[in-house]
């Protein structure tokens, strides 16, 4: 269960990110559109074939991982997709390990499970703001990649996303979130404590990545200085990894059905 050897060079934060190849908003929703569009279609094809997945976000605040989830869900069958919004555990959660509240929302078969923020809490946050004991969130990898291990063994397809964006570029959305009366909710003192701590995050994040990138269970590093950009490079990074392997084509007709429909409505 260690780090895949295979990986000649080790994940870890980009310094640049480059142009958006998304200058106009109507090649973005096109590109949206048939996304969704694709994404429906896997989505059909785990419930028919009972396969499930399990997509974890992490990141920056203010990062788009709140976007990018609407755009993943907002076309999808509600029944079969979830998201679990994780925030600091409640006090019978405390009294447990870390990884206890995370096996109550494993995927069931047929279904997608999403993680907004994650177990990764554990060596992330509760490292930087020294919420566990350096002991605890050191032997935390370990303890996440067998989590990850187990469920990847028994049937479950793990896609680990990290949303990552300049600072610049967070204090450019911390602003408009100030000033603007229908975003204001969504800053916070935690926002502004965390973007002190960056530097701390920052070799949090490498060591994660380090320690976590797993074959079973990899990182994809997602773009998010551009949000028309970081939304459909999700979708597509989502499709792909839920798509290998994986027949996507619709199942044939049942013949009995097709008997029973043909007499019934006289097809």
């Amino acid at each position: 269960m260690q780090p895949r050897e295979e990986q000649s060079t080790p994940l870890v934060l980009p310094e640049s990110f480059g142009e958006s190849r998304f200058k106009d908003k109507d090649a973005y929703k096109n590109a949206l559109t048939v996304c969704q569009e694709q994404l429906f279609h896997v989505q059909q094809a785990y419930f028919h074939q009972k396969r499930r997945a399990l997509i974890v976000f992490e990141g920056w605040d203010a990062s788009g991982k709140g976007g990018a989830i609407r755009r993943i869900t907002e076309k999808l069958d509600p029944r079969g997709v979830s998201v679990f919004p994780v925030a600091k555990p409640a006090k019978e959660e405390q009294d447990k390990h870390f990884l206890f509240r995370f096996w109550q929302h494993v995927p069931a078969p047929g279904t997608l499970k999403i993680f907004d923020r994650s177990h990764y809490g554990r060596v992330l946050v509760e490292r930087v703001d020294e919420l566990a004991s350096q002991e605890a969130w050191q032997r935390s990898y370990t303890e996440i990649n067998e989590f990850e291990r187990t469920l990847s063994d028994n049937g479950v397809r793990i896609i680990k996303l990290f949303m990552h964006i300049s600072s610049d570029e967070q204090r450019q959305r911390f602003k408009e979130r100030l000033h603007n009366p229908f975003k204001r909710w969504k800053l916070t003192e935690e926002d502004l404590h965390n973007r002190q701590q960056r530097s701390a995050y920052i070799n949090a994040v490498n060591d994660m990545f380090s320690k976590t990138d797993t074959e079973y269970a990899p990182w994809r590093i997602i773009n998010g200085e551009y949000k028309w950009q970081a939304r459909i490079d999700v979708l597509e990074t989502v499709i792909a990894a839920l798509s290998e392997g994986v027949d996507i084509t619709p199942p044939p007709l049942d013949e009995k059905l097709i008997e029973l429909a043909s007499a019934q409505l006289d097809l």
